[in-house]
């Protein structure tokens, strides 16, 4: 009798139950204002008055003119949301406190950029010191 060591390890209880299973994730790309309304517990009227109201609130639209919300324009909702019903905020004042937000945003971004200028510049100085020494 043929031995198949492959079989054979299956066969033994519970290894087939002990491997590692990885779940595949698939994340939507695109919600659209119903499911986002749904979502954040609000009217879809409430979200299109706020696109209206915020101009960094803009989604893509299907070929009908369907608004397609990303994740990124959902938090952006989330922020306006908690800004105006949560801490009471006025639009003029949620538009404000967004405003100041993104510029803290751009900043680091602005300081993470110098810095990788500063660690090439200083990575190509070791590598030309390098270069000298051999």
């Amino acid at each position: 009798m043929r031995v198949n060591r492959w079989t054979d390890y299956f066969r033994q209880p519970n290894v087939a139950l002990n491997m590692p299973w990885k779940e595949k994730t698939i994340e939507k790309l695109y919600w659209s204002i119903g499911e986002v309304a749904e979502q954040l517990g609000v009217n879809t009227s409430l979200i299109r008055y706020w696109e209206k109201e915020f101009g960094a609130l803009k989604p893509k639209r299907t070929g009908k003119g369907d608004r397609l919300y990303t994740k990124k324009d959902i938090e952006q909702i989330q922020r306006i949301q908690y800004l105006v019903k949560e801490k009471g905020f006025t639009l003029q004042g949620a538009r404000e406190q967004l405003r100041k937000a993104d510029m803290v945003e751009e900043a680091a971004v602005l300081d993470i950029d110098q810095l990788r200028d500063r660690l090439l510049e200083i990575r190509t100085k070791l590598v030309a010191l390098r270069d000298t020494t051999h």
